[in-house]
């Protein structure tokens, strides 16, 4: 789920929003709509929604054949604007690629994005796992070690809010599924600095996380090395793996603290 907007002022755009929603509601379960579809899922009128979808033809982001609508590779222009913009490839992906290319793992940084994790850069394997990940990808936060290791070097009230609000979906049946018990998760997580997650977001996917810092002691975000069950125990991920997300997420804090852009556009992701 996305970070819900801000209340209401003189200077909102509604509009603006609408049409956002609409671009938003075309996914992998959605790649062609019809207008009540589209309307459907983006939770506006069919009015609303028709309006919307064709300015979005007008404007070359979307496109439409017969009855049904569907986005248009202009729509890029926008992930590609934030990454050029913001130095991912230049700053991030070295890291990432010397992560994977030391460990044979897949590795990304996340960002927390209300009740997800949200993936600003990846480096992938050949390996073939069930869950794929990229650059966009959401997960549930509290499911993944990646949200874990963010959610536990926050503000004491922003923690109790996370585990207030959080609807801790169960996705197997070692999914975290109670505040409590994800309280004392996060409390191991702040003593040990880093975040593990085994089967909880799905079975065979192992994982393990380190917070990045900002200002003061809170994490902006976090970087992973993930990997397949069968191919490294959890145990030994996090004795080979820890040191390694480290020593790259010295590298990377160093790094943002020289391009302060990236920094604080993490920061408030």
């Amino acid at each position: 789920m996305r970070a819900k907007a801000e209340p209401k002022d003189p200077e909102y755009l509604s509009t603006l929003e609408r049409g956002l929603s609409v671009l938003r509601a075309f996914d992998h379960e959605h790649p062609e709509m019809q207008l009540s579809e589209v309307a459907a899922v983006a939770g506006l009128s069919p009015a609303v929604a028709r309006r919307c979808l064709n300015t979005l033809v007008r404007l070359g982001y979307v496109a439409q054949h017969g009855r049904r609508f569907l986005l248009r590779p202009e729509v890029l222009e926008f992930g590609s604007a934030y990454l050029s913009s913001m130095n991912i490839e230049r700053i991030v992906l070295p890291q990432l690629q010397a992560l994977r290319d030391q460990t044979g793992d897949s590795s990304s940084l996340a960002v927390r994005s209300g009740e997800d994790v949200l993936y600003v850069a990846h480096v992938s394997t050949n390996r073939h796992i069930r869950i794929g990940a990229g650059v966009g990808t959401r997960f549930p936060w509290h499911a993944a070690s990646l949200g874990k290791a963010i959610a536990a070097f926050q503000p004491d009230d922003v923690v109790a809010e996370l585990l207030a609000t959080a609807p801790f979906q169960r996705f197997t049946e070692r999914t975290i599924t109670t505040a409590g018990e994800m309280r004392e998760t996060l409390r191991e997580v702040r003593t040990h600095g880093y975040a593990a997650a085994q089967d909880e977001l799905d079975y065979g996917i192992v994982s393990v996380s380190v917070p990045l810092f900002g200002a003061g002691r809170t994490a902006i975000a976090a970087i992973n090395c993930s990997t397949s069950t069968t191919r490294v125990a959890a145990d030994e991920l996090v004795r080979t793996r820890v040191p390694l997300l480290r020593e790259a997420a010295q590298e990377l804090e160093a790094a943002l603290h020289r391009w302060p852009a990236l920094e604080r556009s993490l920061a408030t992701a």
